[in-house]
């Protein structure tokens, strides 16, 4: 990668928002090269632009997808809509987009958070030059956070 981003860094970040926002604490899986996520699972996004350009991507699976929307709402897991998740999958993506974001050469912009449901499964292979990855485990299922640096302004 062309920015200053490592596996520590991406683990730091992701710990600033899931412990302090919705009080989930999420381990990094160590090989975090080889993981899968089932299809089913939730993919928040957000494309960064200036003088960095790439992407950072969420990949959740879908019990835990529902636990921290439920957690960020404050209700009960069952009432938790589909809707509700994508909702949060696109703010969990938009929120560590920002963390992220403070790290990477100025100026740079985020577009606005996508969120989807993914139709068939991840597996994640080695890593590219161009892409960081690490994977989190909780007792409600996996997260993958990717970071895919495009280009340099």
């Amino acid at each position: 990668m062309w920015a200053e981003l490592d596996e520590a860094f991406l683990v730091k970040a992701n710990a600033q928002f899931w412990e302090p926002m919705i009080a989930m604490r999420l381990e990094p899986v160590a090989g975090s090269e080889e993981f899968c996520v089932a299809a089913g699972h939730l993919i928040g996004s957000v494309s960064l632009n200036g003088m960095w350009k790439g992407r950072i991507e969420v990949r959740l699976a879908e019990a835990l997808a529902l636990a921290a929307t439920a957690a960020m709402l404050m209700q009960p897991v069952e009432t938790v809509t589909k809707a509700d998740a994508l909702d949060a999958t696109r703010e969990i993506a938009n929120m560590l987009g920002g963390v992220i974001k403070t790290s990477l050469p100025r100026p740079c912009s985020m577009d606005v958070p996508e969120s989807s449901v993914a139709t068939d499964g991840l597996y994640m292979g080695p890593r590219t030059a161009d892409v960081l990855s690490v994977a989190f485990r909780h007792d409600t299922g996996a997260l993958l956070v990717r970071i895919w640096e495009e280009a340099r302004g």
